[in-house]
């Protein structure tokens, strides 16, 4: 995608990058960066860069229109629909009393927990463990790399 349909669809949706979405980079900043790629010392960008956090890029990859950008939006969108699920699975424990039930829950909760993050996690050794606490509930999803 090229930077100037970028900064169109930036400038043409400004309610969907409100606070903390983007950054204005400062001249040191800007400086900086340009030491690390070759650029023109007669031409090039005359005003500094805005610079997307992660929340802008994700909110950008809802307006543009690449395959990639679409690729992204039904990332965040499936992982979102699992966040949700994920938080009605642990409500739902304290308010189920039968053993049975309360463990088909949390294996569902593992599952959901090994579904967000499995893309990321990237052992470094034969085998990484993650453990979350929620105050009722600990669920621990481990990773053990194939050899």
């Amino acid at each position: 995608m090229e930077t100037k349909r970028i900064n169109e669809a930036v400038k043409n949706n400004p309610e969907k990058f409100p606070e903390g979405y983007l950054l204005n980079l400062t001249v040191e900043e800007w400086n900086n960066l340009k030491t690390k790629f070759s650029t023109s010392s007669w031409g090039g960008k005359h005003k500094l860069p805005v610079a997307f956090t992660e929340r802008g890029l994700y909110m950008l990859a809802t307006i543009l229109k690449g395959e990639q950008a679409v690729q992204t939006t039904l990332c965040i969108i499936e992982t979102f629909v699992k966040i949700r699920e994920l938080a009605r699975t642990v409500a739902a424990l304290p308010q189920t009393e039968d053993k049975t039930v309360q463990k088909s829950l949390m294996q569902k909760g593992g599952e959901l927990i090994s579904d967000i993050l499995g893309n990321d996690l990237n052992p470094t050794e034969s085998e990484t463990e993650l453990e979350l606490n929620f105050a009722m509930l600990k669920l621990k999803h481990k990773v053990v790399r194939k050899k």
